[in-house]
């Protein structure tokens, strides 16, 4: 949109809240924000009808929506899930893969750079999570049991020569060659994080010494508190709360009741929580039967109560939420304030991928990555790179 002027909104800063305000954008980057209307000649004029402006939402653990999942492993798959998260105000977003076969990991790693060099009109694409296969059997969650491993260094390393495009991975610290494995993602600049595990502190505190510095969607599939002959030892729920870990949450409103997404807030604050969607690709679509992972061997699931289930109802299989449902939870079920609670969906999200020098705030520099919502969260523009993605045109005007 080349230059553009956003008008008649309340604009969410890292540090208050400025009513009446104006943000400018101009090839895609922010080169004001005012605190009162200005004059821009020339400029596309948005105006905001009185709504929140806020920078982007990123969301750094996804693994689909819109029908698809990234392990479809097709360039359509991650151009849909990038399309339909922005309509739920996120800018960017970190795919995740599931558990798998080595050569479905390669095929998704190839559809992600494929999907990023034809730039979508969605959410950028900041890089790929791995979630596996180094996880614990016993914290397997909805994961597929035949391809869960120990850390291999002669796989491991011929993933890592594989793609560039990693900028996460997720394991359990307390397998054989976890921690020489974390040590060897940090030399890599790859984030280290801590994921379906049953690891006491003890085990927590040497990955967190080898680079573990996240802990993946915190609670769920991860111990807490256990006792073994008698003596009681703290998990890994404990062991993020104890060390300076960053943590990340799916703030659904159903994988963790309100009381646990109080006691995290209480505990990490904003700056050290992220809230992610861990969404399947049931989110956006009608609730009833869906699949977890690729549709060529994923695990069939039920979606009800606005979460995934096995078939069987024992357990949840998935979440199908967007980030503007985790923001409005923590503000409604959480009694975290708005500018908190979208912190935790921008700013922190940014600085945990280390993109926070370009990305997650309103700030002059950053790039134009914008959302306008109203009081109950709901999303009425996306703006990406200074351009406009989605919008509920006939809410608000947009004048030149």
């Amino acid at each position: 949109m080349g230059l553009l002027k956003i008008t008649n909104g309340i604009l969410i800063t890292p540090y208050r809240l400025i009513r009446g305000g104006t943000l400018v954008i101009q090839d895609g980057l922010i080169v004001g924000v005012h605190e009162r209307e200005v004059d821009v000649p020339d400029a596309t004029e948005l105006d905001a009808g009185g709504r929140y402006i806020a920078p982007g939402f990123i969301d750094i653990h996804v693994h689909g929506g819109g029908g698809c999942d990234f392990m479809d492993g097709t360039e359509a798959a991650f151009l849909t899930i990038a399309e339909l998260h922005a309509r739920y105000g996120t800018t960017s977003l970190v795919p995740t893969t599931l558990t798998a076969e080595k050569e479905d990991l390669f095929k998704t790693l190839d559809a992600f750079e494929q999907a990023r060099r034809n730039n979508p009109r969605g959410a950028n694409l900041l890089g790929m999570h791995l979630e596996g296969p180094y996880l614990a059997q016993s914290q397997r969650g909805a994961q597929d049991p035949r391809y869960i491993r120990n850390p291999d260094p002669r796989e491991y390393e011929e993933i890592l020569a594989y793609s560039s495009s990693i900028v996460r991975w997720s394991a359990a610290p307390e397998l054989p060659g976890a921690i020489p494995f974390g040590r060897r993602l940090r030399e890599k600049g790859i984030l280290a994080a801590v994921a379906h595990t049953d690891a006491i502190y003890e085990e927590v505190l040497l990955a967190y010494e080898a680079g573990y510095s996240l802990a993946t969607h915190l609670y769920s599939c991860m111990s807490g508190v256990t006792r073994r002959n008698a003596y009681r030892y703290a998990g890994v729920v404990e062991s993020a709360f104890l060390l300076d870990m960053d943590v990340e949450i799916i703030a659904d409103g159903v994988h963790l009741p309100p009381p646990l997404l109080k006691l995290v807030y209480k505990i990490k604050g904003a700056d050290r929580t992220a809230l992610i969607t861990d969404a399947m690709r049931a989110a956006g679509m009608p609730e009833g039967e869906s699949t977890l992972g690729s549709q060529k061997n994923g695990l069939k699931v039920i979606v009800e109560d606005g979460v995934a289930k096995l078939p069987d109802r024992t357990a949840f299989a998935g979440s199908v939420a967007t980030t503007n449902r985790l923001v409005r939870n923590m503000v409604q079920m959480a009694d975290v304030s708005l500018p908190d609670a979208v912190r935790m969906a921008s700013t922190t999200p940014a600085r945990i991928m280390g993109v926070d020098n370009r990305k997650g705030t309103l700030a002059v520099g950053k790039d134009a990555d914008i959302v306008i919502f109203d009081d109950q969260l709901t999303i009425h523009s996306t703006i990406v790179g200074g351009e406009l993605v989605h919008s509920t045109t006939d809410k608000y005007q947009v004048t030149t």
